[in-house]
């Protein structure tokens, strides 16, 4: 069976995971089923699936008439066989106790036609044992969103070991056709890739190690949150997820459980939904100062991480790509944790392990073989040139928070920033890497015109990372010219492709391009003012030469965002699109551009630039200069021989 094969899908549950995930398969066009054991269960999972789709409506995520039809392709049912006797694909999303999902896949069995796929949301458990109750288990296979399953992008996809290529095949390209993203973990290992970096080594040794005296609840979540730019921290994540979740996780499989946490799984303490975890939410809640984690040194976290991480590449279980993508996407990382152990150096992160290991006589910390290997090898990450990934100053796999690509027939590069998960947030790696990308590109004479968008279909870029703002210093962030500058000061036209949002450093890098080109969807804004700022990277100069000083003093002092029609009413797009057009249309423009005249365009560009900021009679001088230098250049003559000859320029750039 192939993709274009499925037509009905079954989900089974309708609480907060099946809900979503019957509703991402309605938006996609599928017939859906959705059982749950009583009317009064899987109607209230409709009634949830109605609400989130006008909500979607409402803001604009999804057009009103798709919204309407994906609520109609919905039907909720009580009857398992009546829900899955037509599926071509049945999704189970019931709680994570093996004996009721054995008990499940039984039926599925039983009921579903021969060809159907039978696919578990289980976030832990084995896949393997799950087909083994089936006569297919070839085709069981796991399928694991994340919560809540319309807004987080991740599915992991899970290769049980009866599970067949065709399979994986069939569920992967059904994730991408949900609107996800999916990573193949084509080992069956316990927690697959996200739950197994960030349950016990994140999670659980921030409850051992509080646990142990070693540091308070306040000071590791201060530290990871406010100062390495995790979303929340770990003890504040568990009370957001539910205490209990992990602790039954953890106790199926057979591991150790933290006293702290074991107390407050006992004292019914489990976090948010009872009103009390590490936190009391019936008196403020999660709210520990910044300071408190200024001296707390996580390096004990980051290297349980990293070395679960190596040991699914040692395992062969998934690549080291996959890996940061799926704790980026999953679990909100503010980078791949092997990227970020790159940085750090895992020499340093090794030691801290072995110690560990020695002081406690506990296995846990005791490091992969990968993890020794590559420190013996010098393979100790960013500094050393090799790492998880490789270094060098022209390889493609130096970019991380960009993406590179050249089309040398229509002479167009296109630059990606590549975080979508983070709004296409302008960090560290970016400002490292886009003026590295943009020298490189310089200087090859196959390059004519530039491209810049957003990967992601959300945004160009929603600004700067704060994440980094409370862990910098005031002059590494006043230092920002030469990433703001970048597109301007290249000899080369720049074009922003914005599609989404385009806020603070994001919109100040668009002004810096020499055209902006824009969906109708997308808005602009200057919201700096709101965090106590004024924007930066030529935001206040560059925004007032295009439409005037009031009206930029009003959009930055404001901080209010514009659309794209507004947008392009005061000049700040050159061009508006249709959003089902803006690709194309972005392309079009680019080649068009990239086959004129290359050094007449290089010196208009110049001139303009230089010119805007000079005397009238000093710009005049300018131009008349580039004028005559043109009339030397093989374009020139090109140029005038295809006009005469009525046949289209060949221009060499020369």
């Amino acid at each position: 069976m192939k993709l274009e094969d499925v037509k009905h899908i079954a989900v089974i549950g309708s609480g907060s995971m099946g809900h979503g995930i019957a509703e991402l398969a309605g938006l996609a066009g599928y017939t859906v089923t959705m059982q749950d054991i009583s009317e009064e269960v899987v109607n209230k999972g409709y009634e949830n699936i109605k609400w989130s789709l006008q909500k979607l409506a409402e803001k604009n995520l999804v057009p009103k008439d798709v919204a309407e039809q994906a609520e109609k392709n919905i039907t909720p049912v009580v009857d398992i066989e009546e829900a899955v006797k037509n599926a071509d694909v049945v999704i189970e999303a019931a709680p994570e106790i093996m004996k009721l999902k054995k008990e499940i896949f039984e039926k599925l069995d039983q009921f579903t036609p021969d060809h159907a796929i039978l696919a578990s949301n289980t976030s832990s458990l084995s896949i393997t044992d799950i087909g083994q109750v089936t006569k297919r288990p070839s085709q069981v296979v796991g399928m694991h969103f994340f919560n809540p399953p319309v807004k987080m992008a991740l599915v992991e996809v899970i290769k049980g070991g009866d599970t067949d290529e065709a399979t994986m095949k069939l569920i992967y390209d059904l994730s991408e056709k949900m609107g996800k993203t999916p990573v193949n973990v084509v080992k069956d290992v316990r927690g697959f890739i996200v739950n197994r970096v960030l349950v016990g080594p994140y999670l659980f040794e921030a409850g051992w190690i509080a646990s142990r005296g070693e540091a308070t609840v306040e000071e590791v979540d201060s530290r990871m949150k406010f100062y390495e730019g995790f979303p929340m921290g770990p003890f504040e994540l568990q009370d957001l997820t539910g205490i209990d979740i992990g602790y039954h996780l953890t106790q199926e499989a057979g591991l150790p459980i933290p006293s702290l946490i074991e107390e407050k799984v006992k004292a019914g303490e489990v976090g948010r939904k009872s009103g009390k975890g590490f936190y009391d939410y019936n008196n403020g809640g999660a709210d520990y100062p910044q300071e408190a984690g200024k001296n707390f040194d996580p390096s004990l976290i980051y290297s349980l991480m990293v070395n679960e991480a190596a040991w699914l590449l040692e395992n062969e279980v998934t690549t080291a790509e996959e890996i940061d993508l799926a704790v980026r996407l999953g679990a909100g990382f503010p980078e791949g944790i092997l990227r970020r152990a790159d940085k750090l150096g895992l020499d340093k992160l090794l030691t801290t392990l072995e110690a560990k290991h020695k002081e406690l006589n506990d296995d846990r910390y005791k490091p992969c073989q990968m993890f020794k290997d590559m420190v013996a090898q010098g393979k100790t990450g960013e500094a050393a040139g090799e790492g998880f990934y490789s270094y060098g100053q022209t390889a493609a796999a130096s970019y991380h928070a960009i993406q590179l690509d050249i089309d040398t027939d229509t002479h167009v590069a296109w630059i990606t920033l590549n975080r979508p998960d983070r709004l296409n947030a302008i960090n560290e790696d970016m400002r490292n890497e886009l003026p590295h990308a943009f020298a490189q590109l310089a200087k090859n004479d196959d390059v004519r015109a530039i491209v810049i968008q957003g990967a992601g279909d959300k945004a160009f870029s929603a600004g700067a990372d704060i994440t980094e703002f409370s862990a910098g210093k005031p002059y590494e962030f006043a230092e920002l010219g030469e990433f703001f500058t970048t597109p301007a000061e290249c000899p080369k036209p720049v074009i922003a492709a914005i599609d989404g949002y385009c806020l603070g450093g994001g919109m100040e890098l668009s002004l810096s391009c020499d055209f902006r080109l824009i969906s109708k969807r997308s808005e602009m804004g200057q919201p700096e003012i709101h965090l106590g700022l004024i924007p930066g990277g030529g935001g206040t100069q560059r925004l007032a030469r295009l439409i005037g000083t009031s009206k930029a003093k009003e959009l930055c002092m404001m901080g209010d965002r514009i659309s794209a029609d507004e947008a392009h009413r005061l000049g700040l797009a050159n061009q508006l699109y249709e959003d089902n057009e803006f690709s194309a249309k972005v392309k079009e423009f680019a080649e068009t551009l990239a086959a004129r005249a290359p050094v007449a365009v290089r010196m208009t560009k110049r001139v303009v630039d230089e010119g805007a900021q000079a005397p009238t009679s000093t710009a005049l001088l300018l131009e008349r200069e580039a004028f005559g230098l043109l009339f030397t250049t093989d374009d020139m003559n090109a140029g005038v021989t295809a006009f005469l000859t009525k046949q289209k320029p060949n221009f060499t750039g020369k």
